[in-house]
């Protein structure tokens, strides 16, 4: 039996991997589920699958949580995600935390040794190098759960001899918004960005789509996992997001990995892994498909992919300071203070503004994220005035 925790239980994530171990058959055990805010249905999924020990991020919601709930207990603020992953007696961790808030308890899990299903992006986009070179001293394992480098992770793997894989290629649906030009883009509203055409995600995550943005952050996640140049990571757009990656080989040869989208997949492969089990999923049927389709993605569009790469480029803690922006200037987007083209134009200004620096101790990139985020806060309020 694996003894699980679940960070961000309360997202999209979360809720699908409790269907997972529901499902199981008795391989998985909960021993701890942990959330940002939402206190209630953290407190419901505690109760519904046994669980005694809980952790919240937001200390007011912990607070709330500790005197409506008398059966277990209650962590609160960062130090308890980080408590409750230590002293959980875990052999897995998934961390599907939404932002940089997710990078503490990646670090947490890893320092222990302890296995790592990894659905927040931004740990390996903010301290990727610092992350992995963690995995590899304590000797746990970083399994992805995102449906492109669960992908990616296993065709890489399928390939035994170093030095076959050529390039990466990632699949993007894109978003809401394919195919309208950067003049279209300025008027779109919140309630439009936050409709995706196949993913049920949250709002963070679904504007990070229509921006392409989250495109741009699984370009570094994947040079990080995958040890893979940026220059030989490609991404493609895929409307009907069947094939969610391939890699291309050196005998001219390329290998996918298809599925209709449903994100208990890439859940079940990483909660089981290196085992797999039966899912509920509809098999794919390529003829009723009838055919898939591809084209380049539009950075002129949608810069933001463009931004990350070049955040990557620049190194250091460029890709700290992009993805605080980033995150800045979403929640400025979905609070209503400005437009949806502000996203981008306020994380190239910061962009501008960060001097970047070696990163040499997690510390680094705390002090980064900070910066960054209160010099985006102030273009914020230029592009809203």
């Amino acid at each position: 039996m694996r003894r699980v925790v679940i960070l961000g239980s309360t997202g999209s994530v979360g809720t699908q991997a409790l269907d997972v171990v529901e499902r199981s058959g008795g391989e998985l055990e909960l021993v701890g589920l942990a959330a940002a805010s939402s206190f209630e249905r953290l407190i419901a999924q505690a109760e519904k699958h046994g669980v005694t020990r809980v952790a919240l991020a937001d200390d007011a919601a912990a607070a709330r949580a500790a005197e409506v709930w008398t059966r277990g207990e209650v962590l609160r603020g960062n130090e308890g995600l980080v408590e409750l992953i230590v002293n959980s007696g875990a052999d897995l961790v998934l961390n599907a935390m939404i932002g940089s808030a997710g990078l503490g308890p990646t670090v947490a899990a890893l320092g222990e040794g302890i296995d790592l299903a990894l659905a927040n992006k931004e740990s390996l986009v903010v301290g990727g190098e610092l992350v992995m070179a963690l995995a590899e001293a304590t000797g746990a394992q970083v399994i992805p759960v995102d449906s492109e480098h669960s992908a990616l992770f296993q065709l890489v793997n399928s390939e035994q001899r170093p030095g076959t894989i050529d390039r990466l290629v990632l699949t993007a649906s894109g978003g809401p918004f394919r195919g309208r030009r950067l003049e279209d883009l300025k008027s779109v509203t919140r309630e439009e960005a936050l409709a995706h055409p196949t993913w049920d995600m949250g709002g963070k995550i679904s504007i990070d789509s229509a921006t392409l943005m989250n495109k741009g952050l699984e370009v570094i996640e994947a040079m990080h996992l995958f040890a893979m140049p940026l220059e030989r990571i490609d991404v493609v757009v895929h409307p009907q997001s069947i094939i969610h990656a391939m890699i291309q080989l050196n005998d001219g040869a390329s290998l996918a990995h298809l599925g209709n989208p449903d994100m208990r997949v890439p859940i079940s492969y990483a909660l089981h892994y290196p085992e797999r089990m039966d899912v509920p999923v509809r098999p794919l049927d390529l003829a009723e498909l009838g055919q898939l389709t591809f084209e380049h993605p539009d950075e002129e569009a949608f810069p933001c992919l463009r931004l990350a790469r070049e955040a990557a480029l620049a190194g250091g803690t460029a890709p700290c300071a992009m993805n605080a922006a980033n995150e800045v200037a979403v929640q400025a987007f979905l609070d209503r203070e400005m437009p949806f083209t502000g996203i981008a134009e306020v994380i190239e200004r910061t962009l501008e503004a960060h001097e970047p620096v070696p990163i040499h101790h997690f510390n680094v990139l705390y002090g980064a994220d900070a910066e960054a985020r209160e010099i985006a806060r102030e273009f914020v309020g230029g592009v809203r005035a």
